[in-house]
């Protein structure tokens, strides 16, 4: 029969070795959260940093004198002296039914 402060000691150790399985497991589980956090929040990133760019890249062409001409066409129907515009209207007298 095993004396009483080997089986005390060979419960005390079982029970350092089960909370250090338990805790390894948690923080495991942890750690796989975050990442998918983590990775989500830099496809963000790097969402935003492409919409970034391309609005620069609209500044900078917004600045050019062709970038001008542009905006003043599109936003305030401006033209060029000796330029016609033709706007093309489209008219249906179809009837959109939600059934």
């Amino acid at each position: 029969m095993p004396k009483l402060r080997w089986v005390l000691v060979y419960a005390i150790a079982a029970f350092i070795l089960a909370v250090t399985v338990v805790t390894f497991f948690k923080e495991a589980g942890r750690i796989k959260r975050l990442s998918a956090v983590l990775e989500s929040r830099m496809e963000e990133l790097v969402e935003i940093t492409r919409k970034n760019q391309e609005l620069q890249e609209r500044i900078s062409y917004y600045a050019t004198p062709s970038g001008i001409a542009f905006l003043a066409r599109e936003e305030f129907n401006l033209v060029k002296s000796g330029e016609k515009i033709y706007r093309i209207e489209i008219v249906s007298s179809d009837i959109l039914h939600k059934d």
